[in-house]
């Protein structure tokens, strides 16, 4: 567990007793009986020149817009988008080439390129939303914050990507997966991958970005799966994954997201698994002391995608900083 000397959002979610606000979860929707929502329902929406696929959480209050991670789409915020909506009418976007969301044609698939849409889409809408990112998609809700802020109320950023260069081979859902990007010598890797079932595959990914694998519920690693072969028939889908993951790595080389994120004066939450495997949560103080206005939570054996695991311990977090940060 990390102790910083920063405002924290609720006392139930971290053991360092610096509230700026308390929201008690029994104040928010429940889970339904089987522990989540299906998701919710999706459909194509152009604004400002770029069309992505969104699933609409209705809801009251301001509009918060959910960006997923590598890999991810909008079903990755079903459960915190629902336990929101008293407060804020969800959407959750697929970035270009994911989930179902067509590429543009561009093929940009850098954090500036995803940022450059992402900004696009909301400038195009005309109105300030609540931005939530987790992984890649706090690097994008970053760098939209940054360059327009007054698009932003408030920033919520779940283990965002910042440059964690370690070469670990336990940040990967399968071992052979390094081998399998190896010239020549990884091509039978690749076909082992391939030969993976959906659901073997859903399994390994709750076993890496979940901090406690066992609260993945078979009904989630199901959508999961049926979501993972749905993807698989895409025809840009690969592209978009391999050339979205170089264009992060790449950006790890400098400092221009800690530059960046230095930039951000809207109030910002940073949420942080101190289980997480992909990006270190040694990074989380820093990140969010970088903010001008930040926040850090950091939840105990918690992994890299809060949202999903805990959502109802980030939800009445997010929704304390919204009521601390009214419209």
């Amino acid at each position: 567990m990390v102790s910083v000397a920063l405002p924290l959002v609720h006392p139930r979610c971290t053991s360092v007793p610096r509230p700026a606000g308390t929201v008690d979860p029994a104040d928010l929707p429940v889970l339904p009986s089987n522990g989540h929502w299906p998701a919710w329902p999706g459909r194509d929406v152009t604004s400002g020149g770029v069309t992505l696929h969104v699933r609409e959480t209705p809801g009251n209050g301001a509009e918060a817009v959910y960006v997923h991670g590598l890999s991810g789409s909008a079903t990755n915020w079903t459960d915190l988008a629902g336990l929101l909506a008293p407060r804020a009418a969800g959407v959750a976007v697929d970035l270009p080439g994911f989930g179902c969301s067509a590429p543009l044609p561009s093929r940009d698939y850098t954090p500036s390129g995803h940022a450059d849409a992402l900004l696009s889409w909301l400038a195009g809408r005309g109105r300030p939303v609540h931005l939530l990112g987790n992984s890649l998609g706090g690097m994008v809700a970053t760098m939209v914050a940054a360059r327009r802020p007054e698009l932003v109320r408030t920033l919520t950023l779940v283990s965002p990507a910042f440059p964690d260069r370690r070469p670990d081979p336990r940040r990967m859902s399968d071992p052979r997966m390094a081998l399998a990007m190896i010239p020549g010598i990884g091509k039978k890797a690749r076909a082992q991958l391939a030969a993976a079932s959906p659901r073997v595959r859903a399994e390994q990914v709750m076993a890496l970005c979940f901090g406690d694998p066992g609260r993945a519920t078979d009904a989630r690693l199901d959508e999961t799966a049926a979501e993972i072969a749905a993807r698989g028939r895409q025809p840009w889908a690969a592209e978009a994954v391999s050339r979205s993951a170089k264009g992060m790595f790449a950006s790890w080389a400098g400092r221009g997201l800690w530059a960046t994120a230095a930039r951000v004066p809207v109030p910002t939450l940073v949420v942080w698994g101190d289980r997480d495997r992909l990006i270190s949560p040694r990074l989380a103080a820093r990140a969010a002391r970088t903010f001008p206005d930040g926040r850090l939570l950091m939840l105990a054996g918690v992994g890299h995608i809060a949202q999903i695991e805990v959502p109802d311990r980030v939800a009445a977090c997010v929704a304390a900083l919204w009521d601390e940060c009214p419209s």
